[in-house]
């Protein structure tokens, strides 16, 4: 899945691929370093690989439960647990996009797609991020109507769906929590799942409230707490994934701490035209103008520039500019020219 094995193609045999740099020679004034599979620390690979497992699990578990619940909802006039419902439903929509997102990304480069699809992944998390949203406003007009007019509720059928939808949330949550720390598109399942667990658990004390007082309106009381929780948990990846999108530079990364790396690099006396973007919610590329008058380093200095920028900054597709004429005035030399 990752650069190491998308980019072998262009090697042309004469580097091993545990090294993973080619220059294009003294004369043109570029220098490309890619890093591969010698030196990955595992952020390309975080990906458990049954992740599909995982994957259909999830799936799986959510889609019954959404159909208990559904069910259980209409039996007991619950608009909490019919909102509860629509959002696992949402849930299981938000599973097989990143599913789907996680499998495009892993295919090879074509011509017409040379990173190959690796950017479906941020698609997947804006369109994630996005759904949430839609569910919030879909639950939000029922719970206004719902306050106009209230209903009675069957409060022990709520605590005890609810009661088997923290285990069911929890339970999928967990098999998403590894690869959530390193990829925004697991993160925004993961985030869905936990969501939903904290949300059921509050299903079940707005049902243990209307069964020992008989209070009805606690039930789309319970139903804007949901929204709000929903909201709150998904806003950081709204924001995220739209930047991701943007092209900004990922949150991890600091790009005055790597502009300041290749500064200090021997022989490098000016960087310019420093640019970092997710290729997807796990990948970052670099490219960057070295301006180096004493002449052009050789492929150890590449190779390790991209080592490092791999270890340090979890950068993995660095492609280096190396201009060796400091009056020679670069097109791209301002920051604002891109």
């Amino acid at each position: 899945m990752g650069v190491a094995h998308n980019h072998q193609g262009h090697n042309h045999g004469h580097q091993h691929h545990d090294h993973g740099h080619h220059h294009h020679g003294p004369g043109d004034g570029h220098g490309h370093g890619h890093s591969h599979g010698g030196h990955h620390h595992g952020h390309h690979h975080s990906l458990p690989s049954n992740i599909g497992r995982a994957f259909a699990l999830a799936v799986g578990l959510n889609l019954i439960f959404v159909v208990a619940e559904v069910t259980a909802g209409f039996l007991s006039d619950s608009m909490a647990l019919l909102a509860d419902a629509g959002h696992n439903l949402s849930d299981v929509l938000s599973l097989l996009l990143a599913w789907a997102a996680s499998v495009l990304a892993s295919r090879p480069p074509t011509e017409r797609f040379t990173y190959g699809l690796k950017s479906s992944s941020i698609l997947a998390a804006i369109a994630n991020a996005a759904l949430l949203w839609v569910a919030i406003g879909a639950i939000l007009v029922e719970t206004i109507r719902r306050f106009a007019e209230p209903a009675p509720v069957a409060g022990t059928t709520m605590i005890v769906v609810a009661a088997l939808g923290i285990a069911v949330n929890a339970l999928s949550a967990l098999l998403f929590a590894k690869g959530s720390k390193t990829d925004l598109n697991l993160r925004a399942a993961f985030v869905h799942l936990m969501a939903d667990a904290a949300v059921s658990a509050g299903v079940v004390i707005a049902g243990l409230v209307i069964v020992w007082t008989g209070w009805s309106l606690v039930d789309p009381i319970a139903s804007l707490v949901i929204t709000a929780v929903i909201g709150w948990s998904s806003w950081s990846l709204l924001r995220e994934s739209l930047r991701m999108g943007m092209m900004a530079v990922p949150e991890s990364i600091d790009i005055g701490a790597v502009r300041g790396f290749l500064e200090a690099r021997p022989g490098v006396e000016r960087v310019h035209d420093l640019h970092v973007w997710p290729m997807s919610t796990t990948e970052t590329a670099l490219t960057a103008h070295l301006v180096m008058p004493e002449g052009q380093p050789g492929d150890a200095f590449l190779q390790q520039l991209a080592h490092d920028l791999e270890h340090d900054f979890r950068i993995g597709h660095p492609t280096i500019q190396i201009e060796t004429e400091a009056e020679c005035v670069c097109s791209l030399e301002s920051e604002s020219v891109v």
